[in-house]
């Protein structure tokens, strides 16, 4: 997800409203074969105004992207990149 975010709002209730409304919609729509809960935690990583290009190139071409690198090994490069630390009990799983 990538979006605009103004400095005075708090991340941390964004994420808490989207993993509350989403878990709900997907449930509600039965859209997976057992009840559906987001994993506790979240990655959240800033870019300025001059790379929204790149990120939204990044975004529309991630389908093909992914082909030759899983989005969970990407994420943990992200991890690296950006050089946070992180305790790999708390990195999302692969869908089963």
């Amino acid at each position: 997800m990538f979006i605009g975010f103004h400095t005075t709002q708090s991340i941390a209730d964004l994420m808490q409203d989207l993993k509350a409304t989403s878990s709900k919609w997907i449930n509600d729509n039965k859209l997976t074969k057992s009840r559906f809960e987001w994993q506790s935690g979240y990655g959240v990583f800033s870019y300025s105004k001059s790379q929204i290009k790149n990120v939204i190139d990044y975004i529309e071409n991630q389908k093909e992207h992914h082909k030759k690198k899983t989005f969970l090994n990407e994420y943990r490069l992200f991890l690296e990149k950006f050089e946070i630390n992180y305790q790999e009990q708390y990195i999302f799983k692969e869908p089963e």
